[in-house]
């Protein structure tokens, strides 16, 4: 964690190191099979993937902020929520991030970038006019420990690996059926295969990024908690910002549910959907991790 003094959690490096290597892997033999099948397309594919993934991960902080509506804000724009990051920064040890605020009455709060020095820390106005000093401290601790652990980087490759093989396949299919010429016997296996194939690919890693999603999430709760040392100010914060998403009209909550994954809180829950599928632990797991820090700490 780059010398930080978040609490060190190996269970989350573990589970980040096993998450990229299947999903690397995953997509080394997906690639593999579109080369095998789109013969006379495969440079382009190569070529088109490769810079995709450059792009997105050099340029994953100002994409995700900017699908967000985030703004960049100086202290003198937003001296209170600065303030708090300065401390925080200064108590982990860590370089401090820019600091941004998007337009949102959505209370929640979100870090993306792909290292200490090119991260992005933004909470939403709503948060900003809900939530308490303290609260709103504990809230930005379990952010900058997203960024401390390295797991904002991460989860934004592993996603990324996931949507690139829907664009691979569209890719492939339009170059590889207009080369095969659409009246051959290999026309209608690819037909079949790349996208069958294609499936699969997103469906496991959909599954290994939701289940890596859940654990961050527990370990950002807990490492954040133990830096300020108020385990109680941050299970307040997601009670009182769970209790608002709530009231939150529908319409506004689907707009950020796409970005489910980076907020502090999941945007738009549905009891019936399969914690399989969540990319959040529930809030009960939450507030009871968050019960058991307060008691080994000593605190109410």
């Amino acid at each position: 964690m780059q010398g930080t003094r978040f609490a060190p959690d190996r269970g989350l490096t573990t589970r980040m190191v096993g998450t990229m290597f299947l999903i690397g892997l995953l997509y080394v033999v997906f690639v593999g099979v579109l080369v095998a099948l789109l013969r006379g397309a495969w440079p382009f594919v190569l070529v088109v993937a490769g810079g995709l993934f450059v792009a997105q991960f050099w340029f994953s902080d100002r994409i995700a902020a900017f699908g967000m509506g985030a703004r960049e804000v100086s202290p003198q724009e937003a001296p209170e929520l600065h303030g708090a990051v300065d401390r925080l920064c200064a108590l982990a040890d860590m370089p401090k991030p820019r600091v941004a605020i998007a337009d949102s009455d959505v209370p929640n709060a979100f870090a993306t970038g792909r290292d200490q020095r090119n991260a992005v820390v933004c909470a939403t106005t709503g948060l900003l006019r809900r939530l308490e000093p303290e609260e709103l401290e504990g809230v930005l601790a379990h952010e900058l420990s997203h960024v401390a652990h390295r797991d904002v980087a991460v989860m934004t490759i592993a996603s990324f690996l996931g949507v690139l093989a829907g664009i691979i396949t569209r890719i492939g299919l339009w170059g590889g059926l207009r080369r095969v010429g659409g009246r051959d016997a290999n026309t209608a296996l690819i037909v079949v295969l790349v996208p069958l194939v294609s499936a699969v690919v997103y469906a496991i890693s959909f599954l290994l990024t939701r289940m890596l999603s859940r654990y961050r999430e527990l370990s950002a709760d807990r490492a954040g908690a133990l830096l300020t040392g108020r385990p109680s100010a941050l299970a307040s914060a997601l009670t009182k910002v769970t209790g608002q998403i709530a009231r939150i009209p529908t319409r506004d909550l689907r707009q950020a549910e796409p970005f489910n994954a980076f907020y502090f809180a999941p945007a738009l829950s549905r009891d019936s959907l399969s914690r399989l599928l969540s990319s959040h632990p529930t809030l009960e797991q939450r507030l009871d991790q968050l019960g058991r820090i307060s008691a080994q700490l000593g605190r109410p």
